[in-house]
């Protein structure tokens, strides 16, 4: 938790730069997003980006049909978490309550948590919720959840982790730090110390010949995040449901992004006033999970799964009692879901399960 505004964040971190040195990419972006997420102005058409609940409530309902069915292979278990890490402002989780209200005793079977340490988002995810039959309980983060098995869903939540950078100087790899330029009036990337070898050993085949330049991108608190889901799942039961932009297999370069107002900017620009992200390294994932005890389905593309779900035949029914201007509206926000040109390839679909279950619907393709 922090009160700070992104001028204080900047001035503390140009004051303990000057004290200790340059400090690891890393550290810089987690002060920045306890700062950022603190403001509560990240989502929507008036925030700094969209995301999928919020282009389309098909999204949200999609996702709350999904997580019953698997409830259903799960033998029905009751009490059952329903899980939902970063809710943003709520609406993913609101769409698929309402979705699946019907579904004979689910909602009598679930308790609701929400994974959120911003005070103004716990109160947007408590307004847009306040109708809803279910009344969440927060959480700071995964450590406090209530043990039994469990539905989890994280959507863009894994890219907002802090991610370390190592950069191959020609001999050895290096840590990527970020220092304050006085001559620049910036803050910059500077070479650091020698990286880990636990973690070049870790980097994979794609990084075997490196060249002067090459960054590797690692994200040390994802991959404690999967491994946690993965050994409580394998324990106690469930799924964990990631959806996020990313890559399928490790790959050298940088994704390191930042946007203000839907438009890129610098990613050192401004920390703590800006969405700083990179995109999510699915394997890495899948194997922290699988090494856990879990076991890893995907990633799958996000227009693939959600076409395999339904999400045009259900976009087609929402349009037949819709206005002329609201069903357009309902035909392009699916369109850019699962479109390949637009988040339909991006953005993957990965589930960590209990190998005891059955495939997830919407990978049978997999099985």
């Amino acid at each position: 938790m922090t009160d700070l505004t992104p001028d204080v964040l900047q001035d503390r971190l140009r004051r303990q730069m000057a004290a200790d040195g340059p400090l690891p990419l890393g550290t810089v972006m987690a002060e920045a997003a306890r700062t950022y997420y603190a403001q509560g102005r990240a989502f929507g058409t008036d925030g700094d980006f969209i995301t999928a609940p919020e282009i389309s409530q098909v999204f949200g309902e999609l996702i709350g049909l999904w997580l019953a069915v698997v409830w259903q292979q799960m033998g029905q278990p009751q009490p059952v978490r329903l899980v939902e890490f970063g809710p943003g402002r709520g609406v993913l989780i609101a769409d698929a309550l309402r979705a699946v209200s019907r579904v004979p005793g689910f909602l009598e079977a679930v308790d609701l948590h929400l994974v959120e340490q911003s005070p103004a988002l716990r109160q947007a995810q408590k307004d847009r919720l306040a109708s809803l039959p279910l009344t969440p309980v927060w959480h700071e983060d995964l450590a406090t959840l209530p043990d039994g098995p469990a539905l989890m869903v994280g959507n863009e939540f894994i890219d907002a982790l802090p991610i370390e950078q190592l950069e191959f100087d020609g001999s050895v790899w290096r840590l990527r730090c970020v220092d304050w330029s006085e001559a620049e009036q910036a803050f910059v990337f500077v070479p650091g110390p020698q990286a880990d070898p636990a973690q070049v050993a870790a980097l994979g085949p794609a990084f075997a010949d490196p060249v002067p330049g090459m960054l590797a991108e690692l994200c040390p608190a994802g991959q404690q995040v999967a491994a946690a889901l993965g050994a409580r799942l394998a324990a106690q039961g469930g799924v964990a449901l990631l959806i996020d932009y990313g890559y399928a297999d490790s790959a050298p370069g940088e994704t390191l992004q930042a946007l203000r107002h839907h438009q890129p900017v610098p990613a050192l620009q401004t920390p703590g006033a800006v969405d700083i992200t990179a995109h999510v390294d699915f394997a890495r994932l899948a194997a922290a999970a699988e090494a856990a005890g879990a076991k890893a389905w995907g990633p799958m593309t996000q227009g693939r799964f959600l076409a395999a779900l339904g999400a045009e035949q259900r976009a087609r029914i929402l349009m037949r009692t819709a206005t002329p201007q609201q069903a357009v509206q309902i035909s392009s926000g699916v369109h850019r879901l699962i479109h390949p040109g637009k988040m339909g390839t991006l953005f993957k679909v990965l589930v960590l399960a209990d190998p005891a279950l059955p495939c997830p619907p919407g990978f049978e393709a997999l099985a």
